[in-house]
């Protein structure tokens, strides 16, 4: 049978329509041979979801995000969830949208309920959640740090502000001129410490020396320790105290009046008669003095005794 050219111009016609169909819907993120499954999601907020983002079960890839329509009576978002997986989901699956990262954008994380046996079929709906994204969770945490740096910034107006009513301009004047004293203060203190560098270098031999012979005294001083240690200064101080004692025993003696020097400090006969044997032989030795003769005779024609005679002297009290 010969085909005319009318009915290859034809076939070639519905092959070019069934290409560019195919080709359109292939574009458009639908493939015309393949099986897919349709699940639709209500969510209250998308979260910047988009067209053909990924649907993912475990993070595989098992589909995309189809079409995303706003329902007209109850003003929640519909998301039409493309499929191409045999993996079994149940109707009380849920399906997440969460943030892959920074820069990846959004997405579809599908959550299996393994425990529920009623698979979805095409059509059905599945359960919507949203899952706060990195940036989200980064906005949380630095919520209450940022209201925190507010409150130290006002803080430190205020501060700054009371600081600046209080230093007006004479208590600046002041101040500068306290810190121009102070600055002078301590270059004098750098010239001070400087002479006193140049001071200890002059007489560093001198200061070695002082430094040896207080070495040397401190030397000493622990041999003189050693020696007093050794001299069994305690045994010296209790004879001491010893003899201390005996000297107080016979001053106690003294002052009741035992022995002959406690009765010559307390009797007064007895001081009475030693001052009057005291005169008395202070007489004798006078008249020792004046008449030898009458106690020494050494005549050799025996001449007579001369009598005594009192003298007339008398000896002072």
């Amino acid at each position: 049978m010969k085909i005319t050219r009318e009915i290859k111009t034809a076939i070639l016609v519905i092959a070019s329509i069934l290409l560019f169909i195919w080709g359109y819907s292939f574009l458009k993120g639908r493939d015309l041979l393949t099986d897919y499954k349709t699940f639709y999601v209500d969510y209250e907020n998308v979260e910047g979801l988009a067209k053909s983002a990924p649907v993912t079960i475990n993070g595989l890839v098992v589909g995309k995000v189809n079409s995303i329509n706003l329902s007209n009576t109850t003003g929640k978002l519909i998301v039409e969830l493309q499929i191409n997986s045999d993996f079994p989901i149940s109707k009380s699956s849920v399906a997440t949208i969460y943030e892959s990262g920074l820069i990846g954008g959004k997405q579809v994380m599908i959550i299996p309920n393994l425990n529920d046996k009623t698979l979805a079929e095409t059509g059905s709906k599945l359960i919507g959640d949203n899952k706060l994204g990195m940036t989200a969770l980064v906005g949380e945490k630095l919520e209450p740090l940022q209201q925190k740096l507010e409150k130290v910034l006002q803080s430190a107006d205020v501060m700054i502000n009371n600081i600046n009513n209080v230093l007006d301009a004479k208590t600046q004047s002041n101040l500068k001129n306290a810190i121009a004293e102070l600055d002078k203060t301590m270059a004098n203190f750098t010239k001070l410490s400087t002479n006193a560098n140049q001071l200890i270098d002059d007489n560093k031999v001198k200061l070695s020396s002082a430094v040896s012979n207080l070495d040397k005294t401190t030397q000493n001083f622990a041999k003189i320790s050693t020696d007093l240690e050794n001299a069994k200064l305690g045994e010296i101080v209790k004879s001491l105290e010893n003899t201390l004692a005996n000297v107080n025993k016979i001053m106690a003696n003294l002052e009741s009046g035992k022995g002959t020097m406690g009765k010559l400090l307390t009797d007064d006969a007895m001081y009475s008669n030693l001052t009057k044997t005291s005169k008395e032989l202070e007489l004798l030795l006078q008249d020792l003095r004046l008449h030898p003769t009458r106690y020494v005779n050494v005549s050799l024609f025996g001449k007579k005794e001369k009598p005594y005679v009192k003298s007339n002297d008398t000896i002072k009290n």
